[in-house]
C-alpha cells in the first residue's frame, strides 16, 4: 500500500490549534477591539455538552455569538466550557473542538470551516484498517453570509 501525507488531517489539527490558541487569549485578556466569534458546532457531538432544551431545539448543529456576554470561558487542549446568554437565560456549554463546523471572526473577516465527506469516508473503508481517522477537507469560508 502507498502512503502519503494526510493533509486535510493535519490542517485540520492546526486549524483547531489557531481555535485553542485565540480563545486562550480571549480566555486570559477579553476579546479585544471589534472581535467576536460565530462558532457553528455539531449538537451531537458524545463530548459536546448542553442543556436539553438546547439540544431538542438544535438536534444536529447550533451556532453560538460570542461577543457581548459571556462567562466563564475556560480552554482546555480538547474544548472550551462558556456561558452563554440565551433570552436572559444563562446556560453553559461545553464545546469541543473537534465538534467545531466553522468558527468565524465577522470583525476582521476570518473564517474557518471543518468539512468532512461521505465519499472521504467510502473511500476510509478500502484504506489500510490501521487508518480509523475520517479523512476531512480543510477550507477558508467566503464570510459574505454573515456581513451586514
Amino acid at each position: 500500500m502507498t502512503r502519503s501525507i494526510d493533509y486535510g488531517t493535519l490542517m485540520h489539527r492546526a486549524m483547531r490549534g489557531l481555535i485553542h490558541d485565540v480563545l486562550k487569549g480571549v480566555e486570559r485578556n477579553g476579546l479585544p477591539g471589534d472581535h467576536h466569534f460565530f462558532v457553528t458546532f455539531d449538537t451531537r457531538h458524545p463530548e459536546a455538552s448542553l442543556a436539553d432544551w438546547l439540544r431538542d431545539r438544535y438536534p444536529d448543529e447550533m451556532t453560538v455569538v460570542i461577543q457581548h456576554w459571556y462567562e466563564n470561558l475556560a480552554v482546555d487542549a480538547q474544548g472550551f466550557a462558556i456561558t452563554l446568554n440565551f433570552g436572559d437565560q444563562p446556560e453553559p456549554l461545553y464545546i469541543p473542538f473537534d465538534a467545531i463546523r466553522t468558527f468565524v471572526d465577522p470583525s476582521v473577516e476570518f473564517g474557518l470551516r471543518f468539512e468532512t465527506s461521505d465519499e472521504d469516508e467510502e473511500e476510509d473503508d478500502e484504506v489500510d484498517e490501521d487508518d480509523e481517522a475520517p479523512r476531512t477537507e480543510a477550507e477558508v469560508v467566503s464570510l459574505d453570509k454573515w456581513r451586514k
